[in-house]
C-alpha cells in the first residue's frame, strides 16, 4: 500500500492542504474484448488544485476515463497518465495516491463513522494519535460532529455521502476522484449537498475529477467542464463559456435547453431568420447554416397594450401565439407558435401576464444564435 507523505503538525480544527497535483492524460483509449471502444484516444490536462467535471450522457466514456486515471482500468497500448510529470500508468490504484467517492458510497456497514473515515489511515499504518487527530479534522470539515459512533444504517443519505467524502480526503490524496457522488440523493438534498461539495473542494485546494451526467451539478461544482460524447471529449472549458459559446452542436444541446430554428437556403445565404412574419438579421458567421439554436431565456416576449420597441438588439419583432403557459415559481415558461418556425420555448419573469391563446410580440438577440448544422 502507498504511504502518506510525512504529516506536519497541523493547527487544531484544520486540514493540511493536499499536494497540488497536475494530471496529464495522454492519448488514452480503451478497447474491450470484442472490439467495443469505450474510450477514443483522449488527451486532457487537469491543473493543480482544479476541479474538472467529466460531463456527458450514460455510456459516453466518462467513468472509463475516470477509472483509467484511478488505475482501475488499463488504457490501450501507448496511453499514458502522469501526476506532476511522473508516469503512473503502470502503477496500481493503491500506489497512486488517489481518493475515490462512489455513487453508493461503499461504506463498511459494521464500522462506525469514525472507523470508516479512519480506515485508509489504519491501512497506511499511521500512528493512532495522528489518526484520531486527522479523523477529528475531517469530521469538523464535513460537519459530522456528534455522529462519530453511529453506523451507516443509522445515517441519512446526505450524511453517508459526507462520510464517504471524509474517508477519501482523510488520507490526503494527490487526486480526488468522484464518480456520480450525488446521484443517489433526492432532488432537494442533492441541491444542498452540491453547494456544500463545491465549497469543500475549494477549501481543500485538491485536484479533483468529478464524473456526472447532471449539467447543473457540473456547472455548480467544477472550475472547468469536459463534455464527452461517444467515447471522446467534444469540448473543454469554463461552464459559462461552453453554455454561451459552444463549439459543437452537441455541447449546445446537452448543456441546458435550446430551440431549433429552421431557415431556407435562401434565408441562410441572405443572413436572415424568419420569425413570426419578421426577418431577423443574422451574423455573417452563421451564413449557410440551415438550423440555428437559441436558448429559451434569449427568446424575448412583449405582451401588453403598449407597442414594443421598434427593434431589440437591431432585430425586429415578429408575432407568436402562446400555446402553453407554465408557472414555475421563479419564472414563467411559455410555449409559442411563430409563423415559419417549430414551437418555441421562452423563459420569462414570473410576473409575465401572457396566457394561453394570447398573441404576443417575439424576437431574440441575433448575437445569441448558435449553429446546429453544417453550412449548406
Amino acid at each position: 500500500m502507498a504511504h502518506s507523505p510525512p504529516m506536519a503538525a497541523d493547527a487544531p480544527g484544520t486540514v493540511a492542504p493536499a499536494e497540488r497535483t497536475r494530471v496529464e492524460i495522454v492519448g488514452c483509449a480503451k478497447t474491450y474484448a470484442g472490439g467495443a471502444h469505450a474510450l477514443q484516444p483522449t488527451t486532457l490536462t487537469v491543473e493543480p488544485g482544479e476541479v474538472l467535471a467529466l460531463l456527458g450522457p450514460s455510456g459516453c466514456g466518462k467513468t472509463t476515463l475516470l477509472r483509467v486515471v484511478a488505475g482501475l482500468v488499463e488504457p490501450d497500448a501507448g496511453g499514458r497518465v502522469h501526476f506532476n510529470g511522473e508516469d503512473v500508468t503502470a502503477r496500481p490504484i493503491e500506489r497512486r495516491g488517489v481518493g475515490m467517492v462512489f455513487q453508493h458510497y461503499a461504506l463498511f456497514p459494521q464500522m462506525t463513522v469514525e472507523a470508516n473515515i479512519g480506515y485508509g489511515l489504519r491501512v497506511r499504518r499511521v500512528p493512532p494519535e495522528q489518526i484520531r487527530r486527522r479523523v477529528g479534522e475531517v469530521v469538523d470539515l464535513v460537519r459530522l460532529n456528534g455522529l462519530e459512533q453511529r453506523r451507516p444504517a443509522e445515517l441519512s443519505g446526505g450524511q453517508r455521502q459526507r462520510v464517504a467524502l471524509a474517508r477519501a480526503v482523510a488520507v490526503r490524496p494527490r487526486v480526488l476522484l468522484l464518480d456520480e457522488p450525488l446521484t443517489a440523493l433526492d432532488a432537494k438534498l442533492k441541491e444542498a449537498l452540491r453547494d456544500e461539495l463545491a465549497q469543500l473542494l475549494r477549501a481543500l485546494h485538491i485536484t479533483a475529477i468529478h464524473v456526472t451526467h447532471d449539467q447543473q451539478e457540473a456547472l455548480a461544482i467544477a472550475d472547468r467542464l469536459a463534455v464527452m460524447q461517444s467515447g471522446r471529449i467534444v469540448q473543454v472549458g469554463r461552464g459559462e463559456a461552453l453554455y454561451r459559446a459552444p463549439e459543437d452542436p452537441f455541447v449546445a444541446e446537452f448543456l441546458g435547453r435550446v430551440n431549433r430554428l429552421e431557415r431556407s437556403a435562401e434565408d441562410a445565404a441572405a443572413d436572415r431568420l424568419p420569425l413570426g412574419g419578421a426577418a431577423l438579421p443574422c451574423p455573417a458567421a452563421l451564413r449557410g447554416h440551415a438550423t440555428l439554436l437559441a436558448r429559451p431565456e434569449d427568446v424575448q416576449v412583449h405582451h401588453g397594450s403598449e407597442p414594443p420597441p421598434a427593434t431589440v438588439h437591431g432585430a425586429p419583432w415578429g408575432r407568436a401565439r402562446v400555446l402553453q403557459r407554465t408557472f414555475l415559481g421563479d419564472r414563467v415558461h411559455l410555449r409559442l407558435q411563430a409563423e415559419g418556425q417549430p414551437p418555441l420555448l421562452s423563459d420569462q419573469p414570473r410576473d409575465c401576464p401572457a396566457m394561453a391563446d394570447d398573441v404576443v410580440a417575439v424576437t431574440l438577440d441575433p448575437a445569441r444564435l448558435m449553429p446546429a448544422s453544417p453550412p449548406r
